[in-house]
């Protein structure tokens, strides 16, 4: 009779173990208590579980081993600590790996774009070394080294023809700035439109352009990085050179 009583006992303990509610509930405090992106405080917060669950074991296995100790090491210690070692701990939210994927497929896709441009830039200076351009440039080069001269590298910004215009002005103590450059082109455009209407048509018509075309146009070549070429490089007042 006593060994079914202990019998008995034990199972209630058993059971009493598997419903302790007490540390899941701390658990579950100390986990919303945490915010999901402090690192730190999870990591900490890792390890109190860990000492509570190592805790709670010993005390329920003592537990036990007086009840019974013939029977303590077949006894069925359920504790809460079970539970415990899976316990999400919101270090994966939800939606997380895949906002991580997506991020790691955008960060591939831009090295292989960037990759890939690398690549076509250094094959179009391969064949730059052998193409009509590259022995035209070391021709020039060539003929301005004898006459001690050199070429001037100016940026392609939509301000390169001005800028170089500005700079040869520069060398002859005129000095003059791309706004102003791109500011007389324009009105001396506007005071010769005759000399200037031929030569623009319009892409889309094919037609010349018309009063407010040509307008606009040299309006933009007043406030904007609108390229030059032959016409606003060519047509030039001679007393104030552009």
């Amino acid at each position: 009779m006593e060994e079914e009583d202990g019998g008995s006992e034990e199972a209630a303990l058993v059971r009493q173990h598997r419903k302790e509610k007490e540390l899941q509930a701390k658990i579950q405090s100390m986990k919303n208590s945490v915010p999901k992106n402090d690192k730190k405080k999870r990591k900490q917060l890792t390890e109190d579980i860990a000492k509570m669950e190592s805790e709670l074991e010993e005390k329920q296995k003592q537990e036990l081993a007086v009840l019974s100790p013939k029977q303590r090491d077949e006894a069925e210690v359920d504790s809460i600590s079970n539970g415990v070692t899976g316990l999400d701990l919101g270090n994966n939210v939800p939606g997380q790996q895949m906002r991580v994927s997506k991020a790691q497929k955008r960060r591939e896709k831009k090295a292989a774009l960037e990759k890939e441009r690398d690549e076509r830039i250094a094959e179009a200076e391969i064949e730059n070394l052998s193409g009509a351009r590259h022995l035209e440039s070391q021709k020039v080069a060539h003929v301005l080294s004898e006459r001690q001269l050199q070429i001037k590298q100016i940026p392609s910004d939509g301000h390169c023809m001005y800028r170089a215009i500005e700079h040869q002005l520069k060398e002859r103590d005129k000095i003059i700035t791309v706004t102003n450059l791109r500011r007389q082109t324009a009105e001396y455009m506007q005071s010769h439109s005759d000399d200037f209407l031929p030569f623009l048509t319009n892409s889309a018509t094919g037609e010349m352009y018309t009063h407010d075309e040509f307008e606009k146009y040299c309006t933009e070549v007043a406030n904007t990085p609108a390229w030059g070429g032959q016409l606003e490089v060519s047509h030039t007042d001679c007393e104030q050179p552009v």
